[in-house]
């Protein structure tokens, strides 16, 4: 009867963490999904991944995108801006919180990224992080963090304390 038991538990386990990867692999593709789509400069399938309530906040405090605000500036990117964005690296990794004010599953990417832009504007390279929550086999939420000022440097912006003027 023990035997039994064990074995019960057992398969319990093996089930519960197969569904439990298969859901993480699961998520972790719909975000190769999307960061295909952004290298690829394809807001259409950029939109089609993004839930109807999807906010994105970052990369500075305060800043905060809707899913139509995020496809208009997608849009005015592609056409206008960038001539290419390429995740040089890029590695994610899903997790799940399971209290807090984000309970769910979410998908973190690291990636070094490559920007180059249209009109001779320059290239720049960033080290960015995004994570995103999923919802539904859908992205609902994310958080962008990279550094403003250094992708503003490597595009000759020089920075001015007002004070000292």
């Amino acid at each position: 009867m023990k035997k039994i038991v064990l074995v019960l538990l057992f398969m319990t386990i093996m089930v519960s963490c197969s569904s439990n990867a298969k859901k993480e692999a699961n998520n972790i593709a719909l975000i190769q999904s999307y960061i295909d789509a952004v290298e690829d400069l394809d807001y259409d399938t950029m939109a089609s991944l993004l839930d109807e309530s999807y906010y994105g906040y970052g990369p500075s405090y305060g800043d905060s995108i809707s899913k139509a605000q995020a496809v208009e500036k997608w849009k005015f990117n592609t056409e206008a801006m960038y001539e290419s964005v390429e995740y040089v690296k890029s590695r994610s990794a899903a997790f799940t919180l399971n209290d807090g004010d984000n309970i769910g599953d979410w998908v973190s990417n690291w990636a070094e990224l490559h920007i180059v832009n249209k009109n001779g504007l320059g290239e720049i390279t960033l080290w960015a992080n995004t994570v995103y929550k999923i919802e539904n086999n859908m992205i609902v939420k994310s958080y962008t963090f990279y550094n403003e000022a250094d992708a503003l440097r490597q595009l000759d912006y020089v920075f001015i304390n007002l004070s000292d003027l």
